[in-house]
């Protein structure tokens, strides 16, 4: 069940979800959505998810593996706040989240009634425009909560600026 957006009701801000990685495209869908929530009133919501795959080990090497991704996953947060902030003078949220990209973006936005957009980015990879573009554009994209704007990646800040 879908959950009912709350973003245009009163006491609520529409919240733009990006997904953040250490991904060159990245930085498309941090400016176009900073943009467009500085122009809207809105809000831009960075997510940060670790991959518990990447913890499969002895417990005590596990804890240690798990306090490097936390610390990696807030200092690329730090990094992609300060740049919300100098694009569009916004303070963003953050949130990190342990779990699988795709069911975590999903798990955040059913608990998050003012998430309305999730921003990506498209690679200029000739790989294809990456794996979560390909995964929520393909499969996933008739039955998604919410809409879902791609970035072209070649984009750059004033191209971005005039559209958002």
């Amino acid at each position: 069940m879908v959950a009912i957006r709350k973003s245009n009701e009163e006491g609520h801000r529409r919240k733009f979800l990006v997904v953040v990685d250490d991904t060159p495209e990245c930085d498309r869908a941090i400016v176009y959505a900073a943009k467009r929530a500085a122009r809207t009133g809105g809000v831009v919501t960075l997510l940060a998810v670790i991959t518990p795959d990447d913890f499969q080990h002895w417990l005590g090497v596990e804890n240690i593996m798990r306090a490097e991704a936390m610390e990696a996953a807030e200092a690329t947060l730090a990094k992609a706040s300060d740049r919300v902030r100098s694009v569009a003078r916004t303070e963003p949220e953050t949130v990190v989240q342990e779990g699988s990209k795709s069911e975590t973006i999903l798990e955040l936005i059913e608990n998050d009634a003012d998430i309305a957009i999730l921003v990506l980015a498209a690679s200029m990879s000739a790989d294809g425009p990456g794996p979560l573009v390909s995964s929520i554009a393909g499969k996933a994209a008739g039955s998604f909560p919410i809409p879902v704007t791609i970035v072209p990646g070649n984009l750059d800040d004033d191209s971005i600026a005039a559209l958002a």
